[in-house]
């Protein structure tokens, strides 16, 4: 019998790919593959080193099976993009889709190629989701310096443009020899399957490395299974949060993030009925409990609902799960206002648990919530607090009512064809299914679905706001739809944040996916317009207009883009809305679609001087302490008055240690 080689001869780019294609993940018994594919624009970095790797792997795997009919688990498929920072935020949303189980790489070109996926990289490490990068690199001999593209650093020669990666990912390892890549690769996998640790990844490959060929061990190829934890708490903790929750007599509970990547809303769930402790969500945590539920307060902090907001107020112990608790969540400092208010941390990364020097409990969110929730008996919240929660949800919900369908006193004074930012949402979510998904990312757009969103199902709402990134959501809208090919999607986002990035409509064309765009069109930037007055600046530069010739300002006539036809010129199918009922007529349009259809895009237009209701949060923007602007003096007296209100939120130290 002939004794297979212990090494086989490949480029630096084909085993990476072959590698690539043979890492999977697991947790709770159930195993998928870790990488779905690799998105890539080509370059003169990447087109003959990863380039060559992903054709030769497609000629030897695409279509083909296994002596078991099924699909050849070492196909990685590739797909071509158009803006590299783009291509990240494709891979990132479908791995927050697949609950950072699963994700995708991302190759790029020498030089702007590379760099252009620096703000991918950045969102994606800001919102802890797994992405592997591969940056190409110039010649790591240095034979043909400086070469097209390459960056010369007086001071440094071996400095590159890949550099700027380093502070903005979780791993970083540039392979300038074959015998460096096992290490790199295998550093890299450990750090995307780690629940703590996981953000952009990135691996730089200088170009002549890529096309390199080295004799690997055939063991670097085998099927290899990485296990995500979930960590457990330990006892001592569970018992002392136990006992701080019971001492409370408004106990709140801040829901984010990590309870939907641990899948733990049955978890929470059945926290809350026992004990009626309410719940306030975060952006990335809202959908923990289904709307309707008792317990559910919505959205809290900056964004948040007046329900939420005003019994965190009110709260003597806040219990944050799966939150890093950032400034929209806390409202700058002025969410909690109790005098001796305590916290408890559940995380799983240490980092988060220790903020608020609340009592970190460290451990997998789901884990906890089930130790916690023998560990508090029969503690329950009295029938006050129960029904303070039931009047204060009645209130706001009537509230959202109304901005679903405003008054007569509000739609009298919209010009013809104008909606409200309030419509065009109520109309979305309540036309589209319990299971389709809603994306955005910046403007005014996040907070308003904050606010008003009426989520149904866990995995159907989709802001990102760790970066509040524009541009991000046309290309996440592909990555939620490759994720899941059973929800519709439907990006939400403003003409401002069209403009940044519509480009990946093409891509959704090419691979026939179905998104639907609802573009809605305000002529400027809603959200800063709305803040640059708030803070006394007039909503000066937020405008689309031409620069007067009388002012030399930029007030003059509104420009004249037409995003429809942008959108059409992309390969898009548009329908145009100019009524609350063609806007109703489009989003059923959309839903009918064909699944293999490609693109939907649906324009309307609304006036962004009505806002949605205020749920009383605020967020702290620092005002001119000096002008000659009457406006600016004005916000800054209201600046004051809430700079007051924060607190530094450093509670008490737990007896017994903090830990």
């Amino acid at each position: 019998m002939t004794q297979s080689p212990s090494t086989v001869r490949l480029t630096v780019a084909q085993a990476i790919v072959r590698f690539l294609a043979n890492q999977w993940s697991e947790r709770d018994g159930e195993q998928q593959k870790l990488f779905a594919g690799c998105f890539g624009i080509f370059g003169h970095g990447n087109v003959a080193g990863i380039g060559q790797a992903l054709l030769q792997n497609e000629v030897e795997h695409d279509n083909a099976v296994d002596g078991s009919g099924e699909p050849d688990d070492q196909h990685l498929p590739y797909v071509l993009a158009r803006n590299e920072q783009a291509m990240v935020h494709t891979a990132v949303a479908y791995a927050r889709q697949k609950d950072r189980l699963q994700t995708w790489v991302c190759t790029a070109s020498v030089g702007p190629g590379s760099t252009n996926m620096l703000t991918g990289a950045a969102l994606a490490t800001i919102n802890r989701l797994p992405v592997l990068l591969l940056p190409s690199g110039t010649f790591a001999t240095r034979v043909s310096a400086p070469v097209l593209q390459e960056l010369e650093a007086p001071s440094a020669a071996d400095v590159t443009v890949n550099d700027a990666f380093r502070p903005l990912s979780r791993f970083f390892d540039r392979v300038n020899r074959p015998e460096q890549l096992p290490s790199a690769l295998l550093g890299a996998m450990r750090v995307l399957t780690d629940p703590v640790e996981t953000g952009a990844v990135t691996i730089a490959l200088p170009q002549d490395v890529q096309a390199e060929a080295f004799d690997w061990p055939v063991d670097l190829f085998a099927p290899r299974t990485w296990r995500v934890a979930r960590p457990l708490p330990e006892a001592v903790d569970i018992v002392d949060a136990a006992a701080m929750i019971r001492s409370a007599k408004r106990p709140f509970i801040v829901a984010g993030g990590g309870v939907h990547y641990s899948g733990a809303e049955a978890a929470l769930q059945a926290l809350c009925e026992q004990t009626g402790i309410p719940v306030g969500e975060s952006q990335t945590g809202k959908g923990t409990l289904p709307h309707g539920h008792p317990q559910q307060m919505g959205a809290v902090g900056s964004t948040g609902t007046s329900a939420a907001n005003a019994l965190a107020t009110e709260a003597d112990v806040v219990i944050g799960i799966g939150t890093r608790w950032s400034d929209f969540t806390t409202a700058s400092r002025t969410a909690f206002q109790d005098e001796g208010v305590r916290f408890v941390n559940v995380n799983v990364a240490r980092f988060d648990a220790g903020k608020q020097a609340g009592l970190a409990v460290v451990a997998d969110a789901r884990e906890a919530l089930r130790s916690l929730l023998g560990a508090l008996g029969d503690y329950t919240v009295d029938d006050a607090y129960r029904a303070r929660q039931a009047s204060l949800w009645a209130e706001w919900d009537a509230l959202v009512d109304a901005a679903y369908e405003p008054p007569a006193s509000v739609t009298d004074r919209l010009a013809d064809g104008l909606l409200t930012q309030g419509e065009v949402i109520g109309a979305v979510n309540e036309l589209t299914d319990a299971r389709d998904v809603v994306i955005c990312a910046a403007g005014s757009m996040p907070g308003d679905l904050h606010k008003l969103w009426r989520v149904r199902d866990r995995k159907a709402y989709h802001v990102e706001y760790g970066y509040s990134c524009m541009g991000y959501e046309v290309p996440a809208s592909i990555g939620v739809r490759l994720a899941d090919e059973t929800r519709d999607v439907f990006a939400m986002v403003g003409d401002g944040g069209y403009l940044m990035m519509p480009t990946e409509l093409v891509t959704a064309v090419q691979e026939r996916v179905k998104v639907v765009v609802v573009l809605v069109q305000n002529h400027g930037f809603h959200s800063i317009g709305s803040l640059s007055e708030s803070l006394g600046s007039q909503r000066f530069g937020t405008k689309y207009r031409y620069r007067s010739e009388q002012s030399g300002h930029l007030d003059g006539e509104r420009l004249p883009i037409d995003l429809i036809a942008n959108a059409r010129s992309l390969g898009a199918h548009v329908i145009e809305v100019h009524s609350r009922d063609e806007l109703v007529q489009a989003v059923k349009e959309a839903k009918a679609a064909p699944a293999d259809g490609g693109p939907v895009v649906i324009h309307v237009e609304t006036d962004p001087t009505v806002n949605a209701p205020d749920g009383n949060g605020w967020w702290d923007v620092p005002v001119s302490e000096v002008s000659a602007l009457d406006t600016t003096q004005a916000a800054y007296a209201g600046y004051i008055d809430h700079k007051s209100k924060q607190r530094p939120l450093v509670a008490p130290a737990v007896e017994g240690g903090q830990r």
